[in-house]
């Protein structure tokens, strides 16, 4: 099904003062809901065709181009390169950045963000959480953008994961002779 034949016919065009004055100062997100928007996906072959449409019609900034090129080569390449630099951090393709994440098996990205910029997020890189040390589930839920109870059973889950792998694990006898003064 085509994103034409699921939207629905457009609501009409309010100011944003009106919107506000309306809700009472609240935000709403693209939904008409109050709160946080859902993190969105796009598909590889999505991104594909417009890539391919954008190429057809001549739509391909060479500036642009020549700035990305100019971007990938002052990335970070470890964790030392990147642990004192600029935030917010502006590589959204490092696979740390909280920002957006990529499917390895579908190659699909998903924004975590989608009604937030980049600059305007507070934490952009796991590895700096991390570093700060333990936090708690309502820290992990804002920071990437879910609730408690969804960080709690990803959590659960891979505490089952690493506790199969250690059982499955074959015990090692501690060499003979180790025990006996």
């Amino acid at each position: 099904m085509s994103e034409v034949n699921r939207t629905a016919e457009p609501a009409p065009e309010q100011p944003e003062q009106e919107q506000d004055q309306a809700l009472g100062g609240e935000e709403l997100d693209g939904d008409g809901k109050r709160g946080r928007r859902r993190s969105k996906t796009m598909s590889r072959k999505e991104i594909a065709r417009e890539l391919r449409r954008q190429r057809a019609f001549g739509l391909m900034d060479p500036e642009l181009d020549a700035t990305m090129r100019e971007m990938e080569a002052r990335r970070p390449r470890s964790r030392a390169d990147c642990a004192n630099g600029p935030r917010p951090c502006m590589f959204i393709s490092c696979k740390h950045h909280l920002y957006l994440d990529v499917n390895p098996t579908t190659g699909s990205i998903k924004l975590n963000f989608p009604d937030r910029e980049v600059w305007e997020l507070d934490e952009t890189c796991a590895l700096d959480v991390a570093d700060r040390g333990g936090i708690t589930l309502e820290e992990v839920g804002t920071i990437m953008n879910l609730t408690r109870e969804r960080i709690r059973q990803v959590e659960t889950r891979g505490l089952s994961k690493l506790r199969t792998i250690t059982e499955d694990e074959p015990r090692i006898p501690p060499p003979h002779g180790a025990d006996e003064p």
